[in-house]
């Protein structure tokens, strides 16, 4: 659980290479990551999606191309990022924190947040939140990262704190945070711990699924 002041501020000054420095640092994996979550969430068949912390905007836009039949909202509460989306053509979009929604209860189908719960001030604030404006019966999703299991969690370990904030700071000018990621991701619950996180926020039927090694993991649950 994060100060937000510092998570706004962080996201504003990598606004502008934020897409760049994803693709890299990736390997392009994230185009992967998000493809999978769009198709899921497009055979739920929803009529309307809130993306929350939409960042610049790629898995709302993956969840309107996969899902054209629904209507895709973003929400961020930083604007900046927000901006990058609009530039990408996402409409419509919101400035809210996704830890006090100003949307009535029961609003969307479907709730999709990437790689932006752990950034959150309250992660069960933010999960509340999310039950609160789904109708009854619609679903979640959050994507983000998780450490994989031994031997890779060295390495992998070894990348995320020494390697990435390295590269990160060359392509933004930001190795601050990037730092800052690596500790919110050892911080943050990933597997059935989770899934219990999400179970006692509202939902039910919370499962985990590990992506590239581990090193991602996609939840899906419904209220």
């Amino acid at each position: 659980m994060q100060n937000p002041a510092k998570v706004r501020g962080i996201f504003s000054a990598i606004a502008g290479r934020y897409d760049f420095a994803n693709h890299l640092l990736s390997g392009g994996l994230d185009f992967l990551w998000r493809a999978r979550a769009a198709r899921l969430v497009a055979s739920w068949k929803p009529r309307s999606v809130l993306d929350l912390a939409t960042g610049s905007g790629d898995l709302a836009l993956a969840i309107r191309q996969a899902a054209p039949q629904a209507r895709v909202i973003g929400a961020d509460f930083c604007l900046p990022m927000l901006k990058v989306a609009a530039d990408k053509g996402l409409r419509p979009l919101l400035a809210a924190d996704g830890t006090k929604l100003p949307l009535a209860d029961g609003s969307f189908d479907a709730v999709t947040v990437a790689f932006g719960l752990r950034n959150m001030a309250s992660w069960p604030d933010g999960l509340r939140e999310m039950s609160r404006v789904l109708t009854p019966g619609g679903h979640l999703l959050i994507l983000d990262f998780s450490l994989p299991a031994p031997p890779l969690a060295a390495v992998y370990r070894l990348y995320l704190h020494r390697v990435l904030p390295l590269i990160a700071g060359c392509v933004t000018g930001q190795r601050a945070g990037y730092e800052y990621l690596g500790e919110s991701i050892e911080a943050f619950p990933s597997g059935e711990t989770m899934c219990r996180l999400i179970t006692v926020h509202g939902f039910r039927s919370a499962r985990a699924e590990p992506l590239a090694a581990g090193i991602v993991s996609l939840y899906i649950a419904e209220k």
